[in-house]
């Protein structure tokens, strides 16, 4: 499966990903708490992980269509939730 990888610097991790999972919850399966959410898609699996001072997502897709789509996905999702705060989602592919 391919592999995506991002840290996203923001001291709000933990704000964000309540915002993401309850956004995705009404379509999606999702489980999250302060610090951690996971959102399974159609096509692949979104992993978020707040510390102090990151963002850390990870994506695993079922192809790598799917995870060119799903990093999309992920980071407007992301940008918009943080509408008050410039966040960059850079995407690390892990092609092994």
């Amino acid at each position: 499966m391919p592999v995506s990888h991002a840290v996203v610097p923001t001291t709000s991790g933990s704000r964000y990903i309540n915002r993401l999972c309850k956004h995705w919850q009404h379509k999606l399966n999702v489980a999250h708490d302060e610090h951690q959410g996971r959102v399974e898609f159609d096509t692949g699996v979104c992993r978020l992980r707040a510390e102090p001072d990151a963002l850390h997502l990870s994506l695993e897709a079922v192809d790598a269509e799917a995870r060119e789509h799903l990093e999309h996905v992920v980071a407007v999702h992301l940008v918009r939730m943080a509408s008050r705060e410039d966040v960059d989602v850079a995407w690390r592919r892990d092609d092994a």
